[in-house]
């Protein structure tokens, strides 16, 4: 996956990860105050839903003041929401652990 924009009157393609889409999503939606992307496709080689290139298994730790006072489903919910385009697409499993500051 990637992105394309215009440099004057050049074309520049830069290519992002699957991790990196995950990070700037979870970064623009949440504003988090930590999240880790962690590829643990490698671990599911073989597995359904595994992509032979990997990028298909992924844990997200993050921590957002907009989980305060929120359950965990509610936690899951926000970040489900804002992964929804790459978790129909090419994120096949997804961990989430999910916390307010100061937990």
């Amino acid at each position: 996956m990637g992105c394309v924009r215009f440099a004057g009157n050049e074309r520049v393609m830069r290519m992002t990860t699957i991790a990196q889409q995950i990070e700037a999503a979870l970064t623009q939606a949440l504003a988090p105050a930590r999240l880790a992307v962690i590829d643990d496709s490698h671990l599911h080689a073989g597995h359904a839903g595994a992509r032979a290139g990997g990028e298909s298994h992924f844990t997200v730790e993050i921590t957002a003041d907009a989980f305060a006072g929120q359950s965990r489903v509610a936690r899951h919910r926000l970040v489900n929401a804002a992964l929804a385009d790459l978790l129909a697409g090419p994120v096949h499993a997804l961990v989430i652990r999910a916390k307010a500051p100061g937990e």
